[in-house]
This record gives C-alpha cells, structure tokens and sequence, in this order.
C-alpha cells in the first residue's frame, strides 16, 4: 500500500490517491461509454484500478467529478490512462489540474518515460510535455479494440482465440 496523497485546487476541488474514496459505479458508467473502452466490464474496472496508482477528482461537495490511474513501476516508467472529468464538470480547468497531480505525485518522480494515447486531448497533454515519441520506430504495442475484447457477441469465447472459456 502506498501513502495516500491529495492536493486541493481551485473551488475546493480535491485530487486524491485513496481508493476508498473513489466512486466505482461514477467510474465504470463513464468508462464503459468512452470510446477508448466502451462496453468494459465493471469487474475489468475494478482489476484495473486495484493494480493502479488511482486518482479521484471530487467536488467541493464530495461527488466523483473525475478520474486517471497510472500504470507504473515507481522506478522508470508510467502509463496514463482512463482520464476524465465528468460532463457537469467540464470547463473548470479540471483536466489540466487533474494532469498536473498524476504527474507530480511524490512517488512518480525520476521516471525515465510515461506514455499515454488519446484520440481527443493532444493540445491537454502537449502542454505537460507529451508528444510523439522521438524514436518511433523502437516502440511497439499490442492493440485490441473496445468490441473484440468486451463484445457481448463472443457468446463465452476468448476475444484472443475464438476458442470457448
């Protein structure tokens, strides 16, 4: 278990690291209707958080406004992902703040690369640095789409295999 952080921005909205405190049906809800995850399963939500680093966006009134995680070592590198602020939310700078403490958490500190894809947000991130990477002929990735891994259409197949569970 990690210390828990959080950090206090404008308008009383709070950034906070503790995962009892994060709102999972807010949470799934948002995330199964994103086009980076659409139709994800709740149980694949929760995996996902509890081996992440999780960051809640709350506001003033305590309710889920936003979320990210990072996917990380602690040593070298960090992966950003399921980053969002919720609708009645938007338009407050929260994105920017939300951002700005995933990527000053005490313990993410040093690391040699963080990595993250968005199909949406380039100018949010340009701003904290990210970019194309400088040697792109040396990254690779296993990509699988939102519908081949969560299709209810796979009727107990493996999305992988096509072979029955």
């Amino acid at each position: 278990m990690h210390p828990i952080v959080a950090w206090k921005g404008s308008s009383g909205y709070v950034v906070s690291t503790d995962p009892d405190r994060l709102n999972l049906g807010v949470i799934h809800d948002f995330l199964a209707t994103a086009y980076w995850s659409r139709g994800v399963p709740r149980d694949t939500v929760e995996r996902a958080i509890a081996n992440s680093l999780p960051f809640g966006l709350y506001a003033p009134s305590g309710e889920q406004a936003g979320f990210a995680r990072a996917v990380t070592d602690y040593a070298a590198y960090a992966y950003v992902g399921d980053v969002f602020v919720t609708p009645d939310h938007r338009g407050r700078g929260l994105g920017k703040f939300l951002v700005s403490c995933v990527l000053t958490h005490p313990q993410l500190q040093g690391l040699r690369r963080w990595a993250l894809a968005t199909a949406d947000a380039h100018d949010l991130y340009r701003q904290f640095g990210f970019g194309s990477p400088a040697q792109p002929d040396i990254h690779m990735f296993i990509e699988r789409s939102p519908a081949e891994l969560w299709s209810s259409a796979t009727d107990g197949q493996s999305p992988a295999t096509g072979e029955t569970a």
